[in-house]
């Protein structure tokens, strides 16, 4: 039997008697199109390798990273993981640092690449934005080692998971629902839409909220939607907000599309968020770590060329950057 939703607001449509929703095509899939899924997966021995192989997507799109550029810069540190450097701020996105995107050590999925860096060898971490309580995005070891790392480190989440991030110790957290805000040194971060969904066990299906970040340093806004599928109803971000002068897209985990295409964006739909925004440049993220769907792992980028090139985009205002490395702000 489903819970109550204690944050349920009848006015917000987002909200629900038992907790939250899309508002657009909120569909959630069955136990029947998962099997589906899964059998079809198994049958066509999918996902295929990427055609330089495993070692050689390291070898092309894989660095250690490396935090001793002084300006400001948003490091690409696998999958979600980004850290951000505004002057002496410095934010962590979606921290997930351990080896498989499960519940367990010993199960799930698992690295192809490795993390860019670990826990212990970041610089102090003032800020940590989550999206979402999905294992690639909340990874509970992480949060625990970063905890002991940067003990007065303040955590924005959505709605329902304030509880969860205090039991590894936190001794900050803001719970926020879209469009709330908070003020921390100077930066402005905005709990936005995402369209996607949230689950930990068998039980707790959307009883907890999804979003996406955005950080409004000096009069400029830099966005992080997290997890989330293309959806018109995200044009709203910039229109309340404004233009996106350096945004952070996701581009893989999307096929089959059937399954896919309401929880994740492929690169056309990166794409076209990245016009709808106004972004100024952008750069490509959530692929290239974990395998979570049928597509190859080095796929995307391929995908992601001829998306830009029917959205009108040039590669240097969408870039691809190696895992590790860090982008200009």
């Amino acid at each position: 039997m489903s819970k109550a939703n204690p944050y349920f607001d009848p006015a917000k449509k987002h909200h629900t008697p038992t907790g939250f929703r899309n508002l657009e095509h909120d569909q959630i899939h069955s136990s029947e199109d998962v099997k589906r899924w899964r059998k079809e997966r198994k049958e066509n021995g999918l996902p295929k390798p990427p055609a330089l192989g495993y070692q050689g997507v390291i070898d092309q799109w894989w660095q250690q990273a490396d935090f001793s550029f002084c300006d400001d810069a948003v490091w690409w540190l696998g999958h979600a993981t980004m850290l951000y450097q505004f002057g002496s701020v410095r934010i962590l996105t979606d921290p997930v640092f351990s080896k498989r995107a499960s519940p367990v050590s010993f199960y799930g999925p698992a690295r192809r690449t490795p993390a860019s860096v670990s826990v212990e060898h970041l610089p102090p971490i003032d800020v940590v934005v989550i999206s979402h309580n999905h294992y690639d995005h909340l990874d509970l070891p992480s949060i625990r080692r970063l905890v002991k790392h940067s003990p007065q480190v303040r955590f924005l989440v959505p709605l329902g998971l304030k509880r969860l991030v205090e039991k590894q110790g936190a001794r900050q957290v803001d719970e926020l629902d879209w469009w709330d805000d908070r003020t921390i040194s100077g930066i402005t971060f905005t709990c936005v839409p995402a369209h996607h969904w949230s689950v930990r066990s068998l039980w707790d299906q959307n009883q907890t909220l999804w979003c996406g970040w955005m950080m409004r340093v000096n009069h400029k806004n830099y966005y992080f939607p997290g997890d989330s599928a293309y959806s018109y109803t995200l044009k709203e971000i910039a229109e309340r907000l404004g233009s996106v002068e350096v945004a952070a897209l996701p581009i893989g985990a999307y096929a089959p599309r059937w399954m896919m295409k309401n929880s994740h964006m492929d690169p056309q739909g990166a794409a076209r968020l990245h016009n709808d925004l106004g972004c100024q440049r952008s750069f490509a993220m959530h692929w290239g770590a974990f395998e979570l769907s049928d597509e190859a792992l080095d796929e995307p980028l391929t995908e992601l060329s001829g998306a830009l090139l029917e959205q009108n985009i040039s590669p240097d205002d969408f870039q691809v950057i190696k895992i590790g490395a860090y982008f200009p702000l």
